[in-house]
């Protein structure tokens, strides 16, 4: 991928950086762009060096979303084309992925960038980042599960009234009401970022994308059957390396080494 990829994708440090890449249109979705991150995030999936993925935007947005021009061209796709081929992909493989996802709000995060910033893992911001849902402002309603994980973060009045007016809110307002983990100085932003990515890439992979399977199914489970779900779980995680290290390094009182398997 050269500079003028809608993606740039490098790795470093068993980190995946993702990269979006058309800082003039603040980062909005095209086809070529959607369909380049859900290749990217495959390779991410299979890179077996890769233990965590960092997603952020280039220039002064994280993502505006769905580029509008797309809509106005010469034989624009139909809505449930953009959907169904590639945002729900997208999301789907965010949350299917079997590595820790970070999403780093730069900038601005609106409509469908700011759904698949929140189905990320873990969101974090510059505090000068500014996060809003537009859909009510061109007449759609939110999508990209904007529905499904914004009131499980911040409950059903914050939620429907954030969807239904399309105001925007700042980073500390975000954090404050649990849409986003943590926020970082304009600053420090980048380096906080990535020793957040890094901090994860060096912990057990198995037993974080074990405990990403136990939350997802917390949705739809009753207590007993939670329980259950943590038991089989909990079984597939004693049986890795990294929990044998794990052990041995509380034996012998020293910072376990890690290896993802």
């Amino acid at each position: 991928m050269n500079e003028e990829s809608p993606i740039l994708f490098t790795v470093e440090d068993q980190v995946g950086k993702i990269m979006l890449n058309r800082p003039a249109v603040f980062n909005s979705f095209d086809a070529t762009m959607g369909n380049l991150l859900l290749e990217v995030l495959q390779l991410c999936k299979e890179n077996q060096e890769i233990r965590a993925i960092l997603i952020t935007g280039q220039g002064k947005a994280f993502s505006a979303g769905q580029d509008i021009q797309e809509l106005r061209g010469d034989n624009p796709p139909t809505v449930n084309q953009i959907l169904n081929e590639r945002l729900n992909p997208i999301i789907k493989r965010l949350a299917e992925m079997d590595k820790p996802i970070i999403s780093a709000v730069n900038g601005v995060a609106a409509g469908a960038g700011l759904s698949i910033a929140l189905a990320c893992d873990i969101c974090v911001a510059r505090s000068s980042a500014k996060f809003v849902f537009a859909f009510c402002n061109i007449g759609l309603i939110p999508d990209g599960g904007a529905t499904y994980t914004l009131p499980r973060l911040i409950g059903w009045q914050r939620a429907k009234a954030l969807l239904m007016l399309g105001e925007s809110i700042t980073a500390q307002e975000a954090r404050d009401m649990g849409m986003i983990y943590e926020i970082y100085a304009n600053g420090k932003f980048e380096k906080s970022v990535q020793e957040l990515a890094q901090r994860l890439a060096q912990m057990p992979t198995k037993a974080l994308v074990l405990t990403k399977k136990a939350l997802a199914y917390s949705y739809t489970n009753d207590m007993d059957r939670q329980l259950t779900m943590e038991a089989e779980l909990q079984s597939n995680a004693s049986r890795t390396a990294d929990f044998k290290e794990g052990i041995q390094a509380f034996a012998e009182k020293r910072k376990p080494n890690f290896n993802g398997t």
